[in-house]
């Protein structure tokens, strides 16, 4: 999508961290942007920063609140051009068979369910105006299972992951891009953001190993993979090899059945 063309950009978890560092790019690009988040002070902060930005308080559980929230904003911007799915909470640290079942629930509850909120809120208009793009935020941890802990979190991330493969076949037809962007470590406020919206850190996410990647680096990698139509965005060069492993792995057990006089 020509972002020149763009007029108006919805992106939730827009009060900070990765959410916020989109946001700005697509300001940057002289692009009206309403930010979308649970936390009302960490938007009246953002705001108050950015004059450019309006904003509006979603939790992205509530499948009622996106109607009534979509309707405001594009009564006042107009209509969105370019939505990014982007609240999420961090991995509760927790194997599957030491983990609170209302944990798990959360975590697809925010991660994934949140995400498919916001499809079903934006993509029926966009496939019917024949323009715009949605950005699904997974992980890296949608694409492989490589890290102890992570459990319900990948499972929500991996869900992310086919969502946004589907919803790009579907809607490419029809003129609207879709792409997935898999984060890696980026310094951001994730951890307090989780214990805020009821989730649990446990041995993870309180302390993320440094990164050099910026919410504003992503935010630039987002708006050039719009640009370009693509469908992967990875934050990190180094994330190639557990991912290949798993290819690999799949790649072994297709060529044995191959090789197999069983059906």
């Amino acid at each position: 999508m020509d972002l020149n063309s763009a007029r108006h950009a919805f992106v939730t978890g827009g009060a900070s961290g990765i959410g916020l560092g989109i946001a700005r790019s697509m300001v940057r690009r002289g692009i009206a942007v309403t930010i979308a988040d649970i936390n009302e002070d960490a938007l009246a902060q953002a705001c108050s920063e950015d004059a450019a930005l309006s904003a509006v308080v979603l939790d992205t559980r509530d499948r009622d609140a996106w109607q009534t929230v979509k309707r405001e904003v594009e009564a006042a911007r107009g209509p969105v051009d370019v939505l990014v799915n982007n609240a999420g909470i961090a991995p509760n640290g927790r194997s599957f068979t030491d983990m609170d079942p209302e944990s798990f629930d959360r975590i697809l509850a925010i991660n994934l369910v949140g995400i498919v909120n916001g499809v079903f809120a934006f993509a029926g208009d966009m496939k019917a105006r024949g323009r715009g793009h949605i950005v699904n935020t997974s992980s890296l941890a949608g694409l492989t299972a490589s890290v102890k802990g992570v459990g319900a979190y990948a499972v929500a991330k991996f869900g992310v992951t086919a969502l946004t493969e589907s919803l790009r076949l579907e809607l490419q037809p029809h003129g609207v891009g879709v792409s997935l962007l898999c984060p890696g470590y980026v310094q951001t406020n994730l951890a307090e953001n989780t214990v805020r919206a009821g989730g649990e850190i446990a041995r993870y996410g309180a302390a993320m190993p440094p990164s050099t990647v910026t919410p504003d680096h992503v935010g630039e990698m987002v708006a050039a993979a719009i640009e370009r139509d693509e469908l992967y965005v990875i934050t990190h060069g180094d994330a190639w090899p557990p991912i290949a492993r798993r290819m690999d792995a799949l790649r072994e057990a297709c060529e044995a059945r191959a090789l197999s006089s069983a059906p």
